[in-house]
């Protein structure tokens, strides 16, 4: 990487890969939530647009004030894939420090908040795990939970029995844990403490009559408005409901939106996962099921991205790009003059 005093930075997927594991990105984003509840960082509640297909774009952002670092991360999902970036600015003079390719950081973020949540809001002796989904998500959220709980025991459930068997096998190879498949969502949660779901399922797969005592969920895959994976019934059992952003979830969560109802004064008791960490909450034995709804905030992605950035300078990573040059626009028309002169 060569240097330069005004450069920014363009880190890859294989830059982003190399400086960061599973429980690095869980620290990262810990300390990212710290600050918020401090009010040292600042989420901006993301926007969305949908189109024909189940297609949509994406914008989350967020500022660390105190540590000089304003960002977003914008993607559109669709049928053939995603492009996610991360651009960093310096939130003093605007100018950009960096553009991360963010897929690699995407999934450790979501990662590392459902680790989070379930390092706060499971049993600390939980050792039964179920996983609701198979797809690009999901071998990370095994990593997060294995990162902050002993697990024993895997159950994994989703609808193509195919795709099924093989996630089992990828999950036994890679994390050296008992993993099998369960043929229905209720086979998989039985008896289960600690349960992820990560679909894109617009109907509720999880209803309260499938779980025991003492459960927690992280539920990660419905974070628009046209998705659900919970039902009515759960977060009617739940004594602790936890959030990413309370805003966004009063805009972007149906179940919690049908639940709470749209006047604001109705979530009370919904908390944000900032406010669990900074409270060093511990599960009480009274507790009976604990949701946590992940929606993505950008205070997550900047924790990981800023991290990453400075020790991406630390290790000469990267390759260096030029800092966007302003240049005055054309303001005359030329098709215009044209006219006018053949007139």
């Amino acid at each position: 990487m060569t240097s330069s005093n005004n450069s920014a930075l363009w880190l890859s997927e294989s830059d982003v890969a190399s400086m960061m594991d599973i429980g690095e990105a869980i620290a990262a984003l810990e300390a990212g939530l710290l600050e918020e509840s401090q009010g040292q960082a600042q989420n901006m509640v993301k926007t969305h647009v949908e189109w024909g297909g189940g297609a949509t774009l994406h914008a989350i952002g967020a500022v660390f004030p105190k540590r000089g670092y304003a960002g977003t991360k914008t993607w559109p999902h669709t049928k053939s894939g995603a492009t996610p970036l991360l651009v960093l600015f310096d939130s003093n003079s605007g100018e950009l420090k960096a553009i991360l390719e963010a897929f690699a950081l995407g999934q450790m973020r979501t990662a590392a908040v459902s680790g989070v949540a379930t390092r706060y809001l499971s049993a600390p002796d939980a050792s039964e795990f179920a996983v609701i989904g198979s797809g690009k998500q999901a071998m990370a959220q095994v990593a997060a939970v294995l990162a902050v709980r002993p697990v024993r025991h895997i159950r994994i459930f989703s609808p193509n029995p195919e795709h099924r068997a093989q996630f089992v096998e990828r999950v036994r190879s890679e994390f050296g844990v008992k993993a099998v498949a369960a043929s229905r969502v209720r086979e998989a949660v039985n008896g289960t403490s600690i349960i992820t779901i990560a679909t894109r399922a617009t109907e509720p797969v999880l209803s309260a009559d499938m779980l025991g005592h003492g459960a927690h969920i992280n539920s990660i895959g419905a974070i628009v408005p046209s998705r659900a994976e919970v039902s009515r019934d759960v977060l009617g059992r739940a004594t602790q409901v936890v959030t990413d952003s309370i805003p966004q979830a009063q805009k972007l969560s149906r179940e919690l939106i049908e639940f709470f109802g749209a006047a604001p004064a109705n979530w009370g008791t919904v908390r944000s996962l900032a406010d669990v960490v900074a409270s060093r909450f511990e599960r009480a034995a009274s507790d009976d099921l604990t949701l946590f709804k992940s929606l993505g905030v950008g205070i997550s992605d900047l924790s990981l991205g800023i991290a990453l950035y400075e020790r991406a300078l630390e290790l000469n990573l990267g390759t260096r790009i030029p800092q966007p040059r302003r240049v005055s626009p054309r303001l005359r028309s030329t098709e215009v003059a044209t006219t006018r002169r053949g007139a």
